[in-house]
């Protein structure tokens, strides 16, 4: 497929009115979007942002490629604009960018496309190729300039990015593997700088690339055992453990595109350290040293989550026929509500905890962790030798039990690694196995009675707050609803929540829920009552912010976070706080744990409370949407 079958007349803009980082990528998704080449423009938003905060798409040398695999692409494109001033976009180099290709590709791009979108940023790489985008004064020139381009380099009968440098001399032999996070642009212009480089240096030098359609040029077994140092720059996973007690320099994707000569120096110098890989600890836990703790608790919350959010909203159906319809010596009992209840709570409610902690434990120490965490899990809830918390140390319980399962997995992993490859295949379905869980389970079952005190403590007494203090509590946690979009202290607001659904306080539920719906349903109100302070797409965004709140999907209000944060992040804070506070003042208890809109008719109390909620929710909203109106300055020829 031609570059030119993708960067059309259409999509380019040869004088950008941006001035900003953020409003490059604004006006580019526009352009994008007028071509009708996006199904959903404010997703390819969140998703260009989502890269973006990965690390900048500013390489240097004037250049930007903004680029996302998204399901919001129609079909895949390249959007082109300029700014012969330059400006602030973050870059490498510290330098103004000038050009700015944003590449969309669809969730499911085939081969063709990914190598149009890949070979255009190779061909960034050439100086040639930038002055002539620079100096063009049509959109026809720039599109002659990169047909051009790929008529020199299919004259060749190769592509840089894809093969290794011809050697030029003898000497050391170096490898290398780029690969970045949406393997469409970083990638293959890493490796073409680490081509060029070499091969005017007379460096030999072979590089795998890592992109989205496959790795391409890969190393083989033989080329590593000759090589004398391999340089790794990658901004995501790579198969690590073929280059055990090779030298090998790990770094960013940027880096090998950006500082290539010293990367090159270095790797000649023998400036590279011995790669020691263990084999107790895959790849997955190469980054346990950065984040680690939350990626281990969130992969079990996430996993968790079904089990939460489909048995208590089955529960609470239950409550539908009764508040003891499930109970055979009620009068109220029905036998269908009792068949929910026990799916939903003796069946979903009970396996929550178990699957929290194997999901962590499977996070820190891969497979043989889930056997002890789910084994631990259970302790957790089962095992008190506290005869009056037949309930055990729930939530809590469930957390120590992960970690402690996937730590002393790796002890035992690391315990065994000195045994004969003979017994290698005993190990995952023997050894590991039966001393994981054998030590997991005793040690929770000594501290568990303990564990059950403290979460016995934390929940009575937050089940004795009331008034001022219980108001204070629900300001707090709609806040943190709100102060990151999905982040990790909205994620530590709704695990809490969680938490207490476990422990049958169901306010807390009641008010991370409500607080989720407000900020992207305050923006949305903001977009209809203050037209002239929003953009046309940001307006469109606004429709779409409507239905996201109302399902709570707080995510919906990133897009208008990302472009105007100073503003946006304290109106949605100070209505999502409201919001909560008023929740917890209105003593409303909600035991669905996702739904929005969608189950708020099962808020226990009734028709009275259920309009209560509604009047939390709308308070909130209707707050964030008149600060936002009040914050944000207008919008030029806002039409």
């Amino acid at each position: 497929m031609r570059i030119t079958q993708l960067l059309t007349e259409e999509t380019i803009i040869l004088d950008l009115k941006a001035g900003s980082k953020q409003e490059v990528l604004s006006e580019l998704i526009g352009q994008l979007d007028r071509a009708g080449k996006l199904a959903d423009p404010n997703l390819f938003q969140s998703d260009i942002q989502a890269r973006e905060d990965q690390s900048t798409t500013g390489i240097g040398d004037g250049i930007a490629i903004p680029h996302a695999k998204s399901k919001a692409v129609k079909s895949p494109a390249i959007a082109f604009g300029r700014s012969l001033d330059g400006l602030d976009y973050e870059s490498l180099d510290g330098q103004p960018a000038h050009l700015f290709f944003m590449i969309a590709a669809t969730e499911g791009a085939n081969d063709d496309h990914l190598e149009a979108l890949s070979r255009l940023a190779t061909f960034l790489m050439d100086s040639k190729f930038r002055d002539r985008m620079l100096a063009a004064t049509t959109k026809q020139e720039v599109l002659q300039a990169v047909t051009d381009k790929e008529s020199e380099v299919d004259g060749t009968g190769t592509e840089a990015a894809d093969a290794g440098s011809t050697p030029q001399a003898s000497g050391k032999k170096i490898l290398a593997v780029t690969a970045c996070p949406t393997g469409i642009a970083h990638t293959y212009m890493a490796a073409e700088k680490l081509n060029e480089r070499a091969k005017e240096r007379g460096i030999q030098l072979k590089v795998e690339t890592n992109g989205s359609s496959g790795v391409k040029n890969r190393l083989t077994d033989a080329e590593i055992a000759e090589a004398d140092a391999i340089i790794v720059a990658a901004d995501t996973k790579v198969e690590m453990a073929r280059f055990a007690g090779k030298p090998v320099i790990q770094t960013k994707v940027g880096k090998a595109i950006y500082e290539t000569d010293d990367l090159l120096d270095r790797a000649i110098g023998g400036d590279a350290p011995e790669y020691k890989h263990d084999r107790t600890k895959e790849d997955a836990n190469d980054g346990d040293s950065k984040g680690g703790f939350y990626k281990h608790l969130m992969n079990g919350v996430s996993n968790m989550l079904p089990f939460v959010v489909g048995g208590g909203i089955l529960i609470a159906i239950s409550f539908f026929w009764g508040i003891n319809a499930s109970d055979p010596a009620s009068p109220d009992y029905n036998e269908f509500a009792a068949m929910l209840n026990t799916i939903g709570g003796g069946n979903a409610f009970f396996l929550m905890v178990p699957v929290l902690a194997g999901f962590i434990a499977m996070s820190i120490a891969e497979r043989p962790g889930f056997a002890p965490g789910m084994i631990g899990g259970l302790i957790a809830i089962t095992v008190t030798g506290v005869e009056e918390a037949s309930g055990g140390s729930g939530f809590l319980g469930g957390l120590i039990a992960g970690f402690l399962a996937g730590y002393v997995t790796l002890l035992v992993k690391k315990a065994f690694s000195v045994l004969p490859d003979a017994l290698e295949g005993l190990k995952p379905v023997l050894f590991f196995p039966v001393f994981s869980i054998a030590i997991t389970g005793i040690i929770m079952m000594l501290v568990n009675p303990q564990l059950t005190k403290v979460y016995t403590a934390i929940s009575s007494f937050l089940e004795s707050l009331g008034g001022t203090n219980l108001v204070l509590v629900g300001l707090l946690l709609g806040g943190m609803m709100a102060i990151d979009m999905g982040g990790p202290v909205n994620k530590a607001a709704y695990t809490f929540g969680i938490a207490m659904l476990d422990a049958q306080n169901f306010n807390f539920m009641a008010t991370v829920m409500a607080a989720g719906m407000v900020p992207p349903l305050g923006m949305a109100i903001a977009t209809t009552l203050f037209k002239n302070k929003f953009t046309k797409p940001e307006r469109e965004a606004g429709k779409t912010a409507y239905v996201l709140g109302a399902c709570f999907i707080t995510e919906g209000v990133i897009p208008f976070a990302a472009a105007d944060p100073a503003r946006v992040i304290p109106a949605c804070v100070a209505g999502a706080a409201t919001t909560g506070a008023l929740v917890m003042l209105f003593d409303i208890g909600l035991r669905a744990p996702h739904g929005g809109i969608f189950v708020m008719g099962l808020v226990d109390g009734g028709i009275t409370k259920v309009l209560f909620y509604a009047l939390a929710i709308i308070g909130g909203a209707v707050i964030t949407a008149i600060v936002a109106g009040l914050l944000k300055k207008k919008v030029a020829a806002a039409v």
